[in-house]
């Protein structure tokens, strides 16, 4: 195994590499050959360099239609497993990571890995009107934190709307494994003059299929989940740094950076591994 001080630039960017497709870290060490210990401070350490960059680089946009979604993982243990002196840690149990996405540019301005409560609305929300330069139509689910937190961010300055949505039951013998199905929706007005057929959330939701896909850790029903909340945090930086700057949208035929002007070019995944200091691994 390939320990931290033989780590080259090259090796790194083939971890990051199996890392980004989608793969665990125990499956990236037999691909990679790299020690299980350095793949995971290699993911820290980067993704630490990724959040970095973006949130300093993410700002000014030219955004006009943003929706939101929460998206649901869990850490060390399922809720219902973790041991009673743990139970109402964060990091312990339910983890949900807050997700923006520019319905045009397909980029995510911000993010935030937290608990599905006010405070995490309020922070999530505050972030995302930091970084945009002019009025935008907000679409959220029918979560209740928005409809403090989209005022208290935006004001008045907002076309804001959540769509609610309706769910049947799932047949008996698929209702441990499959979610409910959607019957129906209602889109409701909460601030502004929200146009009627920008209402919707189908960009966020197809983006969080695309995270599920890309980090083994929110695959459902998988022994690749996150241990440690920083872990996932991290992974979750580092995926929002290859789906932002290096991932062409079939689409866009560009990246999401690309088509928001933050960025002339495609970025290789050498790149991202350059944004990490040699002292810091």
């Amino acid at each position: 195994m390939v320990n931290m001080n033989q780590l080259t630039k090259e090796k790194r960017v083939q971890v990051v590499a199996a890392l980004v497709e989608g793969n665990s870290i125990r499956a990236t060490v037999r691909m990679t050959g790299v020690a299980k210990n350095t793949v995971a401070k290699l993911l820290v350490n980067l993704g630490r360099a990724c959040a970095d960059y973006q949130n300093e680089h993410l700002r000014g946009l030219k955004c006009q239609r943003v929706q939101v979604d929460e998206i649901w993982s869990f850490c060390y243990a399922k809720e219902k497993n973790v041991p009673k002196p743990l139970q109402g840690k964060f990091g312990f149990g339910d983890v949900w990571t807050w997700v923006a996405l520019d319905a045009d540019s397909k980029l995510v301005p911000c993010w935030l890995v937290g608990r599905r409560d006010s405070r995490s609305a309020h922070c999530f929300v505050a972030d995302l009107a930091a970084r945009l330069t002019s009025r935008i139509q907000l679409t959220s689910d029918g979560h209740r934190q928005y409809v403090t937190a989209v005022p208290d961010a935006f004001g008045a300055d907002i076309d804001f709307a959540q769509l609610e949505k309706y769910f049947g039951v799932a047949p008996d013998t698929e209702r441990r494994y499959s979610p409910a199905v959607c019957i129906g929706t209602r889109a409701m007005p909460r601030i502004g003059h929200p146009d009627p057929d920008h209402i919707s959330t189908s960009y966020a939701e197809r983006q969080n299929l695309t995270m599920r896909m890309s980090m083994r850790r929110f695959t459902r029903l998988t022994n690749a989940f996150s241990k440690k909340v920083q872990n996932l945090t991290a992974a979750v930086a580092l995926y929002y740094m290859h789906y932002n700057f290096c991932r062409i949208h079939q689409s866009l035929r560009i990246t999401p950076a690309m088509a928001a002007g933050v960025s002339d070019h495609v970025w290789e995944i050498s790149e991202i591994v350059g944004l990490l200091n040699d002292s810091a691994v």
